[in-house]
């Protein structure tokens, strides 16, 4: 009975230290992670710097297309008048009258013939060229008035070119008995030379020959200037 007990409680002693060794053995030590919080890691990692932006240049705009401009046809040239066309012009206007006359008047065949006895004639002395400046050839022409007495007195016209037809334009008078020699048309200016006299001598005594420029404005024929010279019949 004695040698039972001790053995009993060896035994039980045994048992004791294995269940608490088991647990002992096979519990592992709890390990604390620590994770850093949001705040500290954003604070501790420096701040991204965006790249700055590269500026653009905008890019040219692409030329337009060129038009294509149609050059418009110009009209045909009004042919050139003629002195023989002036046969059977107008002499003289409502708007500018000729000798007081208060319309036209006709020519036929170089020739007018009026009511009062009074008659014009075309003289033979004529000039075609632009004098205007629209390209196309006008005329300058003579006309000698005679109203039945010893006076014939001399006018320079002038005839616009209309679609190839004469109308008249201006006129200037010359006086009586101071016949034309020649007219020319150049440069937009017609020079006319006639015959004159001094002061002084008869209606019967030409004595000058006169060169007269003209120059056309508006409706009205204007003398720029002339030159004489000595004339002997």
């Amino acid at each position: 009975m004695r040698r039972t007990l001790p053995s009993f409680a060896a035994v039980t002693l045994v048992c004791l230290l294995t269940a608490c060794g088991g647990d002992t053995g096979t519990t592992d030590t709890a390990s604390t992670t620590v994770t850093p919080s949001a705040d500290a890691s954003t604070a501790a990692a420096p701040a991204a710097i965006a790249p700055s932006a590269t500026p653009t240049t905008a890019a040219p705009a692409a030329p337009a297309a060129a038009e294509t401009l149609t050059a418009k046809p110009k009209p045909p040239a009004a042919p050139a008048l003629t002195c023989k066309q002036l046969a059977g012009a107008h002499v003289g206007s409502a708007k500018v009258p000729y000798n007081g006359y208060p319309d036209h008047l006709p020519l036929t065949e170089g020739q007018w013939s009026g009511e009062d006895g009074a008659t014009v004639l075309l003289q033979k002395p004529c000039g075609i060229g632009d004098l205007d400046g629209d390209g196309a050839a006008d005329a300058v022409g003579v006309v000698a008035l005679n109203g039945g007495g010893s006076g014939t007195f001399f006018t320079v016209l002038v005839w616009r070119n209309s679609g190839g037809k004469p109308a008249f334009r201006a006129l200037a008078d010359l006086g009586d008995r101071t016949p034309v020699l020649s007219v020319k048309v150049a440069g937009q200016r017609a020079t006319v030379v006639w015959l004159t006299r001094s002061d002084g001598r008869s209606m019967a005594e030409l004595d000058i020959r006169r060169t007269s420029t003209y120059q056309l404005s508006g409706t009205t024929l204007v003398e720029v200037g002339h030159t004489d010279a000595p004339y002997t019949p």
